[in-house]
C-alpha cells in the first residue's frame, strides 16, 4: 500500500507501484481507488497531499475537500459543505450531496452587511449642521408697574434656603376666554362668534394648514417613489439604416409593462434638518394665528368698552340738556317777569344748542365703534345694532381683577414671542440643510418589468427584465457657492434671534405701559371724581344765587359749561381704564400659552 491516495493539487504524480505513468494534472483530477484500480474517484478542489512520512496515507485535506480515512484507504471521509462523498460500499463512486445542506456564499454575507450598513448609517447618523439652542433672554424677577388696585402681583420667590414654595403662578394667569372675566353677556356673545365667521382669522387658519401640509410634503422624502404603467407602440425602422440585414422585418410592435422606484437615504440628515425646519414654520404660523386671533379679540373689546363709554356720555348729555332746558324756561319766565333779561335767554339757548351738538357728535364715534365691531363680528350691518349700555360711573365697579403672574411666565404666554422663537428654530434647520450640500449626494434605484412583440407572451417569465443600480455624487467645484449658502444660513438665524429678542423686549414694554397705563389713569379718575363733585357744587350755589338775583346767568352758564366738561371727562376716564385693562390681558397674552402648539 505504499502508493499515495491522491496526488497533490494540480501536480502531475508518479506512482510508486507503476513507475513513469503521470496522473492527470488538471483540477478535479480523477484518483485511481486503491481497492479498485482504474476506477477514477471525484477530485476536488485543494486535494490532499501525500505525506513524505507515511507513503500511501493521504495528509487532512483543507476544508470542503474529502478526506481519505488512514484506516481504510480509498474510502472517503465526509466531506464538508455541498462536497460530493465517497460511499464506503461503492468505493470510488461520489454519493449525490445533500439539496438542503445550505451555502456559504462570498457574496451574500457582503450584501447582508452592506444592507445592515445602510440601516445603520440612515438610523444612527446624526444630521450635519448645529442643535437648535433657545436665544437666550434674562428676564427681570419683578414688573416695575404694579400699582394699579385691579392688578394682582403674584408673592415674592422665597427666601434663600426657605421650607416653604409658593404654588405655580400659572394658577392664578387667565386661561381659555380671557374675556368671561368682565361677566357682560354682550360681550361674550360677540368674541364666540368671531371664531366662527372672521374672515382674517379664516386667513391666518388656513395659512396654518398650509403650513402643516409642508410638513407632510417634507417627510414624504424619507419614503422611495414608485412608478408603473403600460406602454404599446408600433415601430418601423428605415430598410436602409446602417448594418441592415436584408430579410429581417422592419416593423414590430413593442409591448412594454414596466415599473420603476428610487430612494435617496437621508444619510448626512438633509431631509430631518427639512422636516425640522418646516415643522418650526407650521408652529409659527400657528402662533401667528393665535395672534391674530387675540389682536380681533381684544380690539372687539376695546371697542365695545369705549361704544360704552360713549354710552355714559350720552346720559350724561342727555341729562345735562333736560337741565338746560329748564334754565332756558326760567330765563324766559324771568323775562316776561321783568326780572331776566334778553342776553341771559340768549347764553341760555346757545348753551342749550352747543350740548345737543356734542350729543350728536357722541353719536357719530358710538356708530363707527357699533360698525367696527358688526365687522369684526360679520353682522350684516344694515340689520346690526347694539342697544345702549352705558359704562358705571361709580369708582372700580365692574372692572375686573387681572392676574399679573411673573415675567418669566410671559415668554411663554406671548404668541408673538412664540412665533418668533419658532422662526429662529427654522432659520438654525436650514444652516444644517446647507451644510448637508458638502456631502455626497447618494440614490438607489430600480426597475423591472415585462416586454414583448406579442400580447400572447407579454406577461411570462421570458419576457422579464430587470435592473438594479446606486449612484453617488460629489460636487467638487462650485466657486465657492456651498460655503456662502451656508454662511448665508447663519447670518439668517442670527437675524432670527435677534427679532425674537426683539419682541421679547417690546413685549416687556408694552406689559409696563399698559401697567403703567392703569395705575395712572386710576389715579387721574380720583382726581376727576372729585373735579366733577366740586363742578356739581358750583354750579348748584351760581344757580341758587342766580335764583335769587344775587347774580348773573353768566355765573350760572360758566358753572354748568364747567360741570359739563367734568362729566364728559370722567366718563372718558373710565372708558379708558376698561380698555387698559383689556390692552393689559393683551400684552400679557390673553388666555394664551405655548403649550397649545401643536408638537
Amino acid at each position: 500500500m505504499g502508493a499515495s491516495n491522491r496526488p497533490t493539487s494540480r501536480v502531475p504524480q508518479v506512482s510508486p507501484l507503476r513507475p513513469g505513468i503521470v496522473n492527470q494534472a488538471q483540477q478535479r483530477v480523477p484518483q485511481v481507488s486503491l481497492l479498485r484500480p482504474g476506477i477514477a474517484n471525484q477530485a476536488q478542489q485543494r486535494v490532499p497531499q501525500v505525506s513524505p512520512l507515511r507513503p500511501g496515507i493521504a495528509n487532512q485535506a483543507q476544508q470542503r475537500v474529502p478526506q481519505v480515512s488512514p484506516l481504510r484507504p480509498g474510502i472517503a471521509n465526509q466531506a464538508q459543505q455541498r462536497v460530493p462523498q465517497v460511499s464506503p460500499l461503492r468505493p470510488g463512486i461520489a454519493n449525490q450531496a445533500q439539496p438542503w445542506v445550505p451555502q456559504v456564499s462570498l457574496l451574500r454575507p457582503g450584501i447582508a452587511a452592506g444592507l445592515c450598513l445602510i440601516v445603520s448609517l440612515i438610523t444612527g447618523c446624526k444630521p450635519v449642521g448645529p442643535n437648535y439652542q433657545r436665544p437666550v433672554y434674562d428676564t427681570p424677577p419683578i414688573y416695575k408697574e404694579t400699582g394699579a388696585s385691579n392688578v394682582t402681583v403674584p408673592p415674592p420667590p422665597p427666601p434663600s434656603g426657605g421650607g416653604w414654595q409658593p404654588a405655580s403662578p400659572s394658577d392664578g394667569m387667565i386661561k381659555g376666554k380671557w374675556w368671561e372675566i368682565y361677566n357682560d353677556p354682550q360681550l361674550n356673545q360677540f368674541e364666540e362668534r368671531i371664531a366662527g365667521v372672521n374672515q382674517n382669522l379664516r386667513s391666518a387658519l388656513e395659512s396654518y394648514l398650509a403650513a402643516r401640509e409642508q410638513v407632510k410634503i417634507a417627510r414624504s422624502a424619507f419614503s422611495p417613489t414608485l412608478s408603473a404603467g403600460p406602454g404599446v407602440s408600433h415601430d418601423m425602422v428605415s430598410k436602409n439604416r446602417p448594418l441592415a440585414i436584408s430579410g429581417t422585418k422592419n416593423s414590430y410592435n413593442d409591448l412594454q409593462l414596466e415599473g420603476q422606484a428610487s430612494w435617496e437615504p437621508d444619510f448626512w440628515g438633509q431631509i430631518r434638518r427639512t422636516v425640522e425646519g418646516a415643522k418650526a414654520a407650521a408652529q409659527a404660523s400657528n402662533a401667528d394665528m393665535a395672534n391674530v386671533a387675540l389682536s380681533l379679540e381684544s380690539e372687539v373689546a376695546e371697542d365695545y368698552f369705549n361704544l360704552r363709554g360713549l354710552d355714559l356720555q350720552k346720559q350724561l348729555l342727555d341729562k345735562d340738556i333736560e337741565d338746560l332746558t329748564n334754565q332756558l324756561d326760567l330765563t324766559k319766565r324771568r323775562l316776561r317777569g321783568g326780572i331776566g333779561t334778553e342776553a341771559d335767554v340768549a347764553l341760555a339757548q346757545t348753551q342749550l344748542d352747543t350740548t345737543r351738538a356734542q350729543l350728536i357728535d357722541v353719536g357719530v364715534a358710538r356708530a363707527e365703534f357699533e360698525h367696527a365691531i358688526g365687522t369684526i363680528a360679520e353682522y350684516q350691518l344694515p340689520s346690526f345694532s347694539i342697544a345702549p349700555n352705558p359704562l358705571p360711573l361709580d369708582a372700580d365697579a365692574g372692572l375686573p381683577t387681572i392676574p399679573l403672574g411673573v415675567p418669566s411666565q410671559l415668554l411663554e404666554r406671548r404668541p408673538d414671542i412664540a412665533a418668533a422663537e419658532r422662526l429662529a428654530a427654522q432659520a438654525n434647520a436650514q444652516i444644517g440643510v446647507a451644510i448637508s450640500a458638502f456631502y455626497p449626494t447618494i440614490s438607489l434605484g430600480g426597475a423591472g418589468g415585462f416586454e414583448s412583440t406579442h400580447i400572447g407572451t407579454w406577461i411570462q417569465g421570458p419576457s422579464a427584465l430587470w435592473s438594479l443600480g446606486a449612484q453617488a455624487t460629489q460636487l467638487l467645484i462650485d466657486g465657492g457657492k456651498r460655503k456662502a449658502v451656508s454662511q448665508q444660513a447663519r447670518d439668517f438665524f442670527e437675524a432670527s434671534a435677534s427679532n425674537y429678542k426683539v419682541a421679547v423686549f417690546t413685549a416687556f414694554n408694552e406689559v409696563e405701559d399698559k401697567l403703567s397705563d392703569l395705575r395712572i389713569v386710576e389715579e387721574e379718575e380720583k382726581a376727576q371724581t372729585a373735579a366733577v363733585a366740586d363742578a356739581q357744587h358750583s354750579f348748584d350755589v351760581s344757580n341758587q344765587r342766580y335764583k335769587g338775583g344775587v347774580t348773573t346767568y353768566l355765573e350760572v352758564l360758566t358753572a354748568e359749561n364747567t360741570l359739563i366738561q367734568n362729566q364728559r371727562t370722567a366718563a372718558t376716564l373710565r372708558s379708558r381704564r376698561y380698555a387698559s385693562s383689556v390692552e393689559l390681558i393683551r400684552s400679557l397674552g390673553g388666555g394664551w400659552d405655548a403649550s397649545q402648539i401643536p408638537k
